[in-house]
């Protein structure tokens, strides 16, 4: 045997341990609750874990991060990126959602599709390259909260911490595909004022009526512009409120509208059409998510059309709307399963993950 082909074995070898290692610590996750602002205990498994590998790591708050073995200062960074956070399970459960079970293939578990798979991926992918010597790039891995709530105390935090980034990796569920757009978030809180009055007399003037002419305009507006890969700004009504009781006009009704906004707008560009067209108060939560992208000339994305993994836009938010830097989205799992009762995750798809990220990778290191 050539040393050619004891480097294929030994590598081989440490791919084999990763991808069972992996799949070990997304186990330990399940059984771990780590909900949004909750994610301590989901931290130090993290944290011990890398540790236990030798690699020093860094932590603020709930978030966890580190840099490969020879990180040059004068080389560009690749951020890899996930979540450890999950969202509270819902009333569909069968099983014990904090309970990694393995059935026909199946890894069962709340956090198993989103992002769990992903995260421990990307951290085998970030220990497989971590101690190689001469990499065209510097390695970040960081494994962060409060994505599912958009907080400010995940990968926001951190941002500062970690220096230039040229362009990052954000684990999601894709099915390994290339979501190279995605879309914003604007929730918006509107308030439509009237007058009160008697509701027996012809008096007052009634909020209710006035807003639904604005939900209305809501629901039929069509931007102008559309996105080539996300398609049109999306705006939806999901709250309604107004009355005190049944015999007084209401002086107030206030509703919530989700809007999806889309590369060809910013989210101040939106709020502002928006107000050209509605005579109500409106105020947006946060103007800080807005859509992302990466150009499909970029290598990465070249890396993984050679592989056979397809480009689109992804109609979901994740951490890549507070990177203010090239990033693509892709990961094992299927974001069709997010959220969702019973939450699994192939365990074919993380060893696909792992080794479609090396390979990926191979292309640019």
């Amino acid at each position: 045997m050539n040393t050619q082909e004891q480097h294929l074995l030994l590598n081989q070898f440490k791919l084999k341990n990763l991808i069972e290692e992996s799949i070990n610590l997304l186990k330990q996750l399940i059984a771990t609750p780590s909900f949004s602002k909750e994610e301590d205990k989901s931290a130090d498994l993290i944290q011990n874990y890398l540790e236990s590998k030798r690699v020093n790591t860094f932590r603020k708050m709930n978030n966890v991060w580190c840099f490969n073995k020879y990180f040059n200062a004068t080389k560009p960074t690749i951020l890899l990126n996930s979540h450890h956070d999950t969202v509270k399970p819902n009333n569909g459960y069968s099983l014990n959602p904090f309970e990694a079970k393995v059935h026909e293939g199946k890894l069962y578990g709340l956090g198993s599709n989103d992002a769990g798979g992903a995260l421990v991926s990307l951290l085998a992918v970030f220990l497989y390259f971590n101690e190689k010597k001469n990499l065209n790039y510097n390695l970040v891995y960081a494994a962060t909260a409060e994505e599912e709530i958009s907080g400010k105390d995940g990968v926001e935090l951190i941002l500062p911490e970690l220096g230039k980034i040229d362009f990052a990796i954000v684990g999601e569920p894709t099915q390994m595909h290339l979501a190279i757009t995605e879309k914003g978030l604007l929730v918006l809180d509107c308030i439509v004022k009237g007058k009160s009055g008697h509701a027996a007399r012809e008096e007052g003037e009634n909020a209710i009526y006035k807003a639904i002419k604005a939900i209305d305009w809501f629901q039929t507006f069509k931007f102008p512009k559309t996105s080539e890969t996300l398609g049109s700004v999306k705006m939806t009504v999901t709250m309604i409120e107004a009355g005190t009781q049944h015999n007084v006009v209401p002086d107030i009704c206030s509703f919530v509208v989700d809007v999806r906004t889309t590369d060809v707008y910013t989210n101040s560009e939106v709020l502002e059409i928006i107000k050209q067209h509605i005579d109500c108060e409106i105020k947006p939560r946060s103007m800080r998510l807005n859509s992302s992208s990466i150009d499909k000339d970029h290598p990465i994305v070249k890396a993984g059309i050679g592989l056979g993994r397809k480009t689109y836009g992804s109609p979901t938010s994740s951490d890549q709307a507070v990177m203010n830097f090239p990033s693509l989205k892709i990961g094992p799992g299927d974001s069709a399963r997010s959220h969702t009762a019973d939450e699994f995750i192939y365990l074919s798809e993380i060893e696909e993950g792992i080794e479609l990220y090396i390979k990926m990778l191979k292309e640019l290191l």
